[in-house]
């Protein structure tokens, strides 16, 4: 199901009774991320703010967030049932993956309904966030897409990053060299030539979804968000960049991102997907905003980053989804066989990953782990790899757990690290020294596979019908059936849920 704009995913939100629209007058330093951080430690609805402080009268009044901070609206964003398993949301995304449906150029929409450009260009008519109270200041790019071209391939990206309002025209990025923009800015640096990008903000809700997400970079997002939504792109060029955004967006902000040194901005710090700060106030590329098109009424989208325990957000929702789709992908791609569930527990962003196999061969978790870390997909996810057997149910932290305990052996080779990786450089367990993007282009991770398989050096005891391990003590099937027969007759007023049944073929 393809929604036509952020209006029309707005409406299906409130139809389904998950936006609140919140009429108290609410501000933008601080106060609307704090609202935002308990309504999404609530599980709560999808919040637009229409009243901020200082913006009754701005150019837009009015900011949504949250619209993608659950599984049930990013099941409701891909067309499915809002009930749809987190399993399910996975393999629909990486069938859809398959098919990507080319973006078209249309002359006009209505993103071109306004048009600023010159002294015409103020940030500040929009309700900007201060989300974080350490963060260094309103961040305006926190869940939209931001668009670059590759100068050498032509091939357009969209992509996730940070942009911190610095002055009425200006936004200061974050910019890793391991990203798609990343190796865009150092192609053009090269050149000696100032980047050209674009900031859409609000659309579809497949903007943000699939901008965020692992996408290879001969691939346009753009066509893979068309996959996603079953309907092609509508694109329309940009007033002073040679770029493409969609035509029924909110808001967009075209310019330059400078790379001479000499024109960096301090940016930072700011409150990070890792749930701690990152990326220490420093000089840091910065975009000269040349032109600003809008919506009649624009609505801004922005987002609240920083995951905790019990406080999900939209990147760490989305995140789990998307990791797991393009890591499950890869391994059917690197031919690596017997892959049956893989999941990211939302609350890691990917950092973590576990990965059920049913295993054909010694070795067979590591080659699970060296063919995710030799992927693009890993530069800052898949930190740390799990693999067990498919008799353990990943989506179970006690599972894992009970695995981690007693099928994992550090002194049986159990245990691979990897050192001196790259990876992310928001991680507060790296070194500051080792995490200088402007030194090493991206951070450094010692990545790591905890093999929770059983370990097939082991001898198979004829005592355990040729097992290498010893049963289980779930329940025969016929000491269960008895005992349920009885139930009410000892006296338990509660159904039977759970089974303690024999469970895969190792038991």
């Amino acid at each position: 199901m393809a929604y036509a704009d952020l209006r029309e995913w707005l409406n299906a939100l409130e139809g389904a009774g998950d936006l609140l629209q919140i009429g108290a007058e609410v501000h933008w330093d601080r106060e609307i991320g704090a609202i935002t951080r308990l309504a999404f430690s609530e599980g709560g609805p999808a919040l637009l703010f229409e009243n901020i402080t200082g913006h009754r009268d701005t150019i837009s009044t009015r900011l949504f967030t949250g619209g993608l901070a659950t599984y049930a609206r990013v099941a409701q964003a891909m067309g499915l049932p809002r009930q749809t398993h987190y399993r399910d949301l996975v393999n629909e995304y990486r069938q859809r993956l398959k098919t990507p449906m080319p973006f078209r150029e249309v002359a006009t929409g209505p993103v071109k309904e306004n048009i600023l450009l010159g002294d015409a260009v103020d940030l500040y008519q929009f309700p900007v966030p201060r989300w974080h109270h350490r963060d260094g200041g309103r961040y305006i790019v926190t869940f939209a897409g931001v668009v670059s071209r590759d100068p050498d391939s032509g091939v357009l990206n969209v992509g996730v990053y940070r942009g911190q309002v610095l002055n009425k025209h200006t936004i200061g990025f974050l910019l890793i060299g391991g990203q798609h923009i990343g190796q865009h800015f150092i192609k053009h640096q090269r050149r000696g030539e100032p980047m050209p990008v674009a900031v859409v903000l609000g659309w579809d809700p497949m903007l943000p979804f699939i901008a965020s997400a692992p996408v290879p970079a001969h691939v346009s997002e753009y066509d893979v968000m068309g996959a996603m939504r079953g309907e092609a792109t509508d694109v329309v060029r940009c007033e002073t960049v040679d770029l493409l955004v969609p035509a029924t967006a909110e808001i967009v902000l075209e310019g330059q991102i400078g790379t001479d040194p000499s024109t960096f901005m301090m940016e930072g710090p700011f409150g990070e997907y890792t749930g701690y700060y990152g990326g220490l106030e420093s000089l840091k590329p910065a975009m000269d905003v040349t032109c600003i098109t809008h919506r009649n009424d624009p609505i801004l989208r922005g987002t609240l980053e920083g995951t905790l325990p019990g406080m999900l957000n939209e990147n760490s929702v989305t995140s789990a989804i998307q990791r797991a789709a393009v890591a499950w992908s890869i391994l059917d791609t690197n031919g690596v066989p017997g892959v049956v569930d893989v999941c990211v527990h939302p609350v890691t962003n990917g950092t973590n990953i576990v990965v059920a196999i049913k295993k054909f061969y010694r070795g067979h978790a590591k080659q699970v782990a060296a063919a995710l870390w030799g992927t693009g997909a890993s530069q800052q996810r898949y930190k740390h790899v799990m693999v067990v057997d498919d008799d353990i149910d990943i989506h179970d932290y006690a599972a894992l757990d009970w695995a981690l305990a007693y099928r994992f052996n550090a002194g049986e080779n159990d245990l691979v690290i990897f050192p001196g990786m790259i990876g992310s450089p928001l991680d507060p367990s790296t070194r500051a020294e080792d995490n200088d993007v402007r030194r090493f282009g991206t951070g450094k991770w010692n990545r790591v596979l905890f093999d929770c398989t059983i370990n097939w050096e082991f001898e198979p005891q004829e005592k355990w019908d040729g097992e290498r391990y010893p049963p289980t003590v779930h329940l025969a099937q016929e000491d269960e059936d008895n005992v349920r027969r009885r139930w009410k007759e000892y006296g338990f007023k509660q159904e039977l849920t759970h089974s303690a049944v024999k469970r895969g073929a190792r038991d």
